[in-house]
């Protein structure tokens, strides 16, 4: 069994001090010896930045189902940062492979709330503004882009645990239809599948 990541891209750059060896070497180790169970990691950045008697590491990892996880760490020296930083990558991976992982979550029929809908005839207050007996509700529009990703409905939630998005819009591997992955207020997660 592989227990350490072979031929992994790292890129360590470091700001306002130059980089040697022996730096570079350790933060090589301590983000080859990261668990490969999952995610398998791609590639690696490593930002390391001395600012004033301030060490600050931050280390970026790009992993396989389009995962980025990225964690930051000020510490009383440059190798102390780094491996409160590696420790909190691990932390991080962990609890999100253990959640995704646990065996007493509830059916997914039972966990799908629906949600009552509404429609809105726009051609009726388009063509006739000032004969609309009530005025619609304002609706308030972010635009984002966002990119839609084929992919099974574990990865979702393991995309979801990762990044500081509401929910995961994304392409079902298993059935083709779009499906929406979000946490409810109760901790547990929902989906709702989009059908065109």
């Amino acid at each position: 069994m592989q227990t350490a990541n072979v031929n992994l891209p790292i890129t360590v750059t470091v700001r306002h001090e130059q980089v040697t060896d022996a730096l570079r070497d350790h933060v090589h180790k301590k983000i080859e010896g990261l668990h490969l169970d999952y995610p398998r990691i791609i590639e690696a950045k490593a930002i390391l930045d001395v600012q004033k008697n301030r060490f600050i590491a931050e280390i970026i990892l790009y992993c396989a189902n389009h995962i980025t996880i990225e964690a930051h760490t000020e510490g009383k020296d440059m190798y102390a940062a780094i491996d409160e930083t590696i420790e909190k990558i691990a932390r991080r991976m962990r609890k999100h492979k253990t959640r995704l992982l646990k065996k007493n979550r509830p059916h997914r029929n039972e966990s799908i709330r629906y949600l009552d809908e509404k429609y809105f005839q726009e051609d009726t207050v388009l063509d006739h503004p000032e004969t609309s007996e009530h005025d619609p509700e304002p609706l308030i529009v972010h635009p984002d882009r966002y990119a839609v990703k084929t992919m099974y409905k574990e990865d979702a939630v393991m995309q979801l645990e990762l990044s500081d998005r509401p929910f995961v819009l994304y392409k079902s591997a298993r059935r083709g239809c779009l499906t929406i992955v979000y946490r409810r207020k109760d901790g547990e997660y929902a989906s709702i599948d989009v059908n065109p």
